[in-house]
């Protein structure tokens, strides 16, 4: 059935979150600031990891692919939105929407899996520690980013064939800031009903699986140092409720959006909010900036920027 033929829509119009110009001026303000934040944070996680060789270990490996993808993520459709409010352009080609499905699923998929990396990486670490260096290994961790990353890619690219399949006759005008499958599918010349259920069954479901194997997995972790130490217990009910609460601030909106692929409310938006601006920007202060090994790496490595400085001649000309 060559439906894609049909699609007579060439660009669409993105609603954005408001249309109140006081709001939107507040809007560009916020995320510009966020965004900014995000990028600031997360190549300087990045910058530190690489530079101290004491952060050369399984678990800053994963943090820094996270700190990458978190870029990326943020940045798939946060800086045309703020562009956006400054020049009143809000239209969107179609290959440009379906460029930010693709992204938008890769980005989000890729981090799925690498959180689940992360936490099957902790519970190595804490129930199984004399085994830790045989298990978790350089090439176990390389292999769960390429996992990470493969399982992302096709994810995405199921969802951009789904998209490309649908024909687009009529309206135009995309109720967000972005272009994803929830809310462009509706717009679609075909029943919904059918689409709705095939968002549930790929995104919905599998994100909701994972949510409950992360939860899970920080349960068993929680209980294991119980058993163990009372003051590590209490270290580790901190790190893994900071841990959680970033998880399942990216994994519900993903679930209420994709189990509920036909509701139009200003929910939805809000929701969106959170995994592609708000999120980014937690997973380095909670994951990584809280901890202190981090925190005195981040201290050396100014202290070697601000050496070198006072160290370099200044010629004058």
């Amino acid at each position: 059935m060559d439906v894609a033929n049909k699609s007579t829509v060439s660009e669409f119009v993105l609603l954005g979150l408001s249309n109140s110009q006081e709001l939107q001026m507040f809007f560009f303000m916020v995320f510009s600031l966020f965004y900014v934040t995000t990028m600031v944070g997360n190549v300087l996680i990045v910058i530190t990891v690489i530079a101290d060789s004491h952060l050369h270990s399984p678990m800053y490996f994963l943090l820094t692919n996270l700190s990458i993808i978190d870029m990326s993520l943020a940045s798939f459709a946060t800086p045309k939105m703020i562009t956006d409010y400054i020049t009143g352009h809000k239209t969107i080609s179609f290959d440009g929407c379906i460029t930010q499905i693709f992204f938008l699923h890769l980005f989000t998929g890729t981090e799925i899996i690498l959180l689940m990396a992360m936490s099957f990486d902790r519970y190595i670490a804490i129930c199984k520690p004399l085994r830790y260096a045989s298990i978790v290994s350089p090439q176990i961790c390389v292999a769960l980013v390429v996992v990470s990353w493969s399982v992302g890619i096709m994810h995405s690219m199921s969802q951009v064939i789904f998209a490309l399949m649908l024909p687009f006759c009529g309206p135009n005008k995309v109720d967000s800031f972005f272009c994803d499958l929830p809310v462009v599918f509706q717009l679609a010349c075909v029943d919904t009903y059918v689409l709705g259920l095939f968002m549930i069954s790929t995104s919905g479901i599998i994100a909701l699986s994972c949510l409950i194997l992360l939860f899970s997995s920080y349960v068993i972790v929680l209980v294991t140092i119980k058993h163990h130490s009372s003051r590590g217990s209490s270290k580790a009910l901190s790190t893994c409720t900071a841990h959680f609460i970033v998880v399942f601030l990216f994994f519900g909106p993903c679930i209420f959006i994709y189990m509920w692929p036909l509701s139009s409310f200003l929910a939805d938006k809000i929701l969106s909010v959170f995994y592609t601006i708000f999120t980014p920007i937690l997973n380095p202060v909670i994951y990584t900036l809280r901890n202190q090994e981090v925190k005195t790496a981040i201290r050396k490595l100014k202290n070697r920027f601000l050496k070198c400085n006072k160290t370099t001649p200044f010629h004058y000309f």
